[in-house]
Order: C-alpha cells, then sequence, then structure tokens
C-alpha cells in the first residue's frame, strides 16, 4: 500500500510528458474546489440565516409552551403552578390568553390576534429588545395599554403619540341572541403604549394587551390559553420540558420553540438539504474531470505500468496506483475547498462584505448572516471523498492483463 501511494503521490506532482495531462489534472483539483468551497459557503448561509429566524422567533416565542389537549381554554388552578415554579431556572411563568379580533383606528379596520398576557410579562420578556417606537408596558397602575406590531401600526396609521384617538377592539360575545350589532360584540377601548417589529407574520397580526382586558373583551373569565415558561438558558429548557410533562400529564401538550413553530424550521431543513443536494450533483459533474485525467494518465503510464508488473507488481497494486492518484485528486480539492471555504466564511462573518440586499427598504441584518458548524465540514469532507473514490473506480476498470501487454 506504501509503495502504491508514493507512486501515485509523484504522478500527481510529477511534470507529465503531454502538458494537456497537466492542465486537466488542474482543472480537476480546481473543480473540487470550488464545488466544495461552493456547498460549504451556502450550508453555512443557511446556517447563519436559520440562527437568525431562531432568535427573532425566541424573542416571541416562549421556551416552553402550555396548551390543554382536548379544547381551547381552561383554568388556571388547573396547571399547578406552584408546582411549575420550583423547576430550576425558570425566569418567566406567564399565562396567555389569545384570541381574534377586529381593531378600529380613525375608520380604519384590521383583524388582529389579541394576545392576553399576566403583569410578568412585561418585566422579563426579551421583546423589549425589539420595540422600535415607545415601550413595553401593558399597565400602568390600573390603565392598561396595548403593545402592538408594527405592520398593524402601518396599516391602521396608528401612533403611540396619539393620546386623543383610542384603538378600538371588537369580539363577538359568547352566547349572543343576535338582537343586534351592539348587543353581539363586546368592545373595548385602549391606548397603544409600544410597538415591536419582530418578523412579518407577527408584526401584521399581533396585538398584546393587559390578560383581564383580554378576558373581559372575550368573555373569558377566569379562563387562558395556554401558559408560557421561559428558561435562563437552553440546555434548562430542554430539562424542563420532560419535568413539565410529568407533572402536568396527558391532559396538557407542552411544546418547545421547534414545535411551536414546527412548518416553519421543517421547511428551512428541507430547502438547506435540497441545495445541498443540488450543490452535489453539480460537484459529480465536476470529477468528470478526476475520470478524464486518470483515462489520459493511464495512457501515458502503461510503459511504466509494464515495468512494474515484470518487477513483481501485481494487477491489483497497479490498479491500486491510479485510485490512489484519483483519491489524491479529490482529497486535494476537499480540503481546499473546506479551507478557502471556511476562510471566506469567516471574512463575511467579521466584515460582512457581501450586503443582505433587500428592496423597499433594510432588513434586521446589514450582511448576509454565516455559521459555520464541524458537522458540515465534516459531511462535505466525506461527501466529496466518496465521490472522487466512485468516480476514480471507473476508470481503473478498464485496467486488467491485456492493458499491461501492450505497448506504446
Amino acid at each position: 500500500m506504501k509503495l502504491s501511494l508514493f507512486i501515485a503521490r509523484r504522478y500527481l506532482i510529477s511534470r507529465k510528458s503531454h502538458n494537456i495531462i497537466n492542465i486537466i489534472s488542474g482543472v480537476s483539483v480546481v473543480g473540487v474546489t470550488v464545488g466544495t468551497m461552493a456547498l460549504i459557503i451556502v450550508l453555512s448561509v443557511f446556517n447563519g440565516i436559520e440562527s437568525l429566524v431562531a432568535g427573532l422567533f425566541n424573542t416571541f416565542d416562549p421556551d416552553l409552551k402550555i396548551t390543554v389537549a382536548q379544547g381551547k381554554t381552561f383554568s388556571p388552578d388547573s396547571v399547578h403552578r406552584a408546582e411549575l415554579e420550583k423547576i430550576p431556572g425558570l425566569v418567566l411563568y406567564t399565562e396567555v390568553l389569545s384570541e381574534n379580533a377586529l381593531m378600529k383606528y380613525k375608520g380604519k379596520q384590521h383583524i388582529v390576534h389579541v394576545k392576553g398576557l399576566s403583569e410578568d410579562f412585561q418585566h422579563h420578556s426579551p421583546l423589549d429588545s425589539m420595540m422600535i417606537e415607545g415601550e413595553l408596558i401593558l399597565k400602568r397602575g390600573e390603565r392598561p395599554y396595548a403593545v402592538i406590531g408594527a405592520g398593524v401600526a402601518y396599516y391602521l396609521n396608528a401612533s403611540v403619540r396619539d393620546f386623543l384617538n383610542p384603538l378600538a377592539l371588537y369580539a363577538p360575545r359568547k352566547n349572543s341572541s343576535m338582537a343586534g350589532l351592539d348587543q353581539a360584540f363586546n368592545s373595548k377601548n385602549i391606548y397603544p403604549s409600544g410597538v415591536f417589529a419582530v418578523q412579518q407574520d407577527f408584526d401584521t397580526r399581533y396585538v398584546l394587551v393587559p390578560l383581564d382586558f383580554a378576558q373581559e373583551l372575550f368573555d373569558y373569565k377566569n379562563r387562558i390559553t395556554a401558559v408560557e415558561l421561559r428558561f435562563e438558558s437552553k440546555k434548562e429548557a430542554v430539562k424542563a420540558q420532560k419535568t413539565v410533562k410529568e407533572i402536568l400529564g396527558e391532559n396538557f401538550l407542552v411544546q418547545n420553540r421547534f414545535e411551536q413553530q414546527n412548518e416553519l424550521y421543517r421547511i428551512m431543513k428541507a430547502e438547506k438539504w435540497a441545495i445541498f443536494m443540488i450543490l452535489t450533483f453539480i460537484l459529480i459533474i465536476a470529477t468528470f474531470n478526476v475520470i478524464g485525467s486518470l483515462g489520459m494518465l493511464m495512457i501515458e503510464k502503461k510503459k511504466d505500468a509494464s515495468v512494474l508488473c515484470s518487477m513483481g507488481a501485481n494487477l491489483k497494486t497497479i490498479r491500486r496506483i491510479f485510485l490512489y492518484e484519483g483519491m489524491l485528486i479529490s482529497l486535494s480539492g476537499a480540503v481546499g475547498g473546506l479551507l478557502l471555504g471556511g476562510f471566506l466564511c469567516w471574512l463575511q462573518q467579521s466584515f460582512g462584505f457581501i450586503p443582505m440586499q433587500v428592496s423597499g427598504g433594510s432588513f434586521i441584518v446589514d450582511a448576509y448572516p454565516v455559521e459555520m458548524q464541524l458537522f458540515d465540514f465534516i459531511l462535505v469532507f466525506f461527501t466529496v471523498v466518496l465521490i472522487g473514490y466512485l468516480a476514480a473506480l471507473l476508470p481503473i476498470r478498464q485496467i486488467n492483463k491485456s492493458y499491461l501487454r501492450q505497448k506504446l
């Protein structure tokens, strides 16, 4: 094996008698390098985008969300709050009542998703970092306030500086006789205290209000739709999910952040691996140069192969020489591509030289986010090596006894 590898390495770096073989070998290495580099860059960009989206959702979605397994609402007393608050690392316990409503402001109207939150939310929520106007205040004394999404504010042209015109919320009354529109709907007014911008789906729908305000609006006395839990770290949240399930039993669902947005994360993962397969297919096409390079090298080295055979080398040894030659080309491209791709990703992380272009305005980040992961480097390396190995097998199958007997 050492002799075969030594000869293959000499063939790789030595100058060939026909210059075209050197050119094809160089093109093979460059092709594999570029393909490998593209794979690692694209995977790193997808990782960065996924982390960015997860970070945005994490400011709005809790670490754990408790909902009832059957039905829509439940009593807060059925959740065993005292036991849940003993879980290590718990920093925020929020009771939630969510329901759709119609919001009106100065003749304009918009369907919104009203989210009633208990008072401790505004004191420990990371949403305060996403406020673009006003403050995260749901209650000041006994007076309720609303925190609205940027999209809701845009559609209604609402402003936190307007102290004369409140936001009007309308919701159907429970068990209404429908005698008239006034009797069929509950109506409550509230002033906005702030505007947040997290993600378009949230910004265009959500309005945050105090829990008791939402319970009065929707006729849900002492009822909630969810309990949201936040922990000091992600590790503690992962451990706590099993504990919460054991405390609550089968009557409640306990979802982590990925389960709350399962469809979104599933689509993002599918897109990432679809792009990986497409680029891998392009890499396979690029390795056709390896087949051509090996084929021409085999023609040039027929005399050397015959001499080695006469010196005692068997057919397996001759085949192994050219197999190693193809593998060295692939390995050179793989290592070079990983190093170059990693270097470009580092430059993007450090300097952001490729900006995030968004039509019609600015985005949350100025440059494309990049996150390098060790698993991606290992996966890409072994993918390239496997493709190179399969590509090298094709031409060396032509090496047989008649090939060794042929004269140049």
